[in-house]
């Protein structure tokens, strides 16, 4: 087969970077402010730090305006909610998230339900998922969405494909078996959604024209697992130990890229591949927030 095409989330990612940028140059000119997308981090894990400030940095990037609210991993629940409270109040504040993992003594969905609709920017609370599942506008997750605009934008016509998902989380699998099941391009995909439970997974995956892996599992997905000519869109991204790099770690993906790529017409890397698309996806969120009426 021929070299598979690299669907390369950093590189895509840059191209809405820069038409939101255009775009908001426009706005300011205009008289109006920047959008301001606030996020609020409790305690101190390492990937959550990671992921806030790559969005902070894509802000900037844009000249979008944005804030960091940090707070210590003994938070009450209360405390917290009055925060969420305060900011859904916030008239110049277009759109905030609450980073994901809380500390234990923190209920994440009672966190979730309490975000304003109009500014969940993340596409997490249940208005914008019925929204979503209903095709209405609204604001979606921003990994399914990211995924979905990488393909649209590297050519990928789903239309007719046999979609199978490995992973039913409610960020991602879920939601993205919706997107492409639903009309329109992406779109149009019959879906196979799998999980824990899921009897001859390795089968189900050996008729997909596009595979999605996000199970959290580094290298589930090997060459046997593959129907030649299948796209391969890999989220997962696990730390792995790595004594031979300076950092001690390594990300590696659900898919054993190596062994997969030369059987496929298209395969994301890890990382550079859905990472970017979701930070774009949610930038592109937070100014749908400050531009809709």
């Amino acid at each position: 087969m021929p070299s598979p095409l690299i669907l390369d989330g950093k590189q895509t990612a840059a191209q809405i970077r820069e038409e939101l940028k255009a775009a908001n140059i426009l706005r300011i000119a205009s008289g109006q402010r920047p959008p301001l997308l606030v996020a609020v981090l409790v305690g101190n894990d390492g990937g959550s730090e990671s992921y806030v400030s790559h969005k902070i940095k894509a802000c900037s990037d844009v000249g979008f305006e944005s804030r960091l609210i940090r707070f210590a991993s003994d938070i009450r629940q209360d405390k917290l909610l009055s925060v969420v409270e305060s900011l859904n109040n916030d008239a110049q504040v277009d759109g905030f998230i609450v980073q994901l993992p809380l500390p234990p003594q923190i209920d994440s969905q009672a966190i979730n339900l309490a975000i304003a609709p109009s500014k969940d920017v993340d596409g997490f609370h249940p208005v914008n998922v019925g929204r979503m599942a209903l095709g209405l506008p609204t604001f979606l997750p921003a990994t399914p969405s990211g995924i979905c605009e990488l393909l649209r934008r590297n050519g990928i016509v789903t239309g007719g494909m046999h979609a199978v998902i490995l992973g039913r989380s409610a960020i991602v699998g879920s939601p993205l078996a919706q997107l492409l099941a639903r009309p329109g391009e992406p779109g149009n995909c019959t879906v196979t959604l799998c999980h824990s439970k899921t009897i001859g997974i390795k089968e189900h995956c050996l008729r997909a024209d596009l595979l999605v892996a996000a199970l959290g599992k580094p290298g589930f997905v090997t060459a046997d697992m593959i129907k030649p000519g299948a796209v391969v869109v890999d989220v997962g991204t696990t730390r792995v130990k790595d004594h031979s790099r300076p950092s001690r770690f390594v990300l590696r993906g659900d898919v054993a890229f190596d062994q997969v790529a030369p059987l496929c017409r298209a395969i994301t890397p890890v990382p550079g591949g859905v990472g970017p698309m979701t930070i774009a996806s949610l930038l592109t969120n937070t100014w749908q927030a400050a531009t809709t009426p």
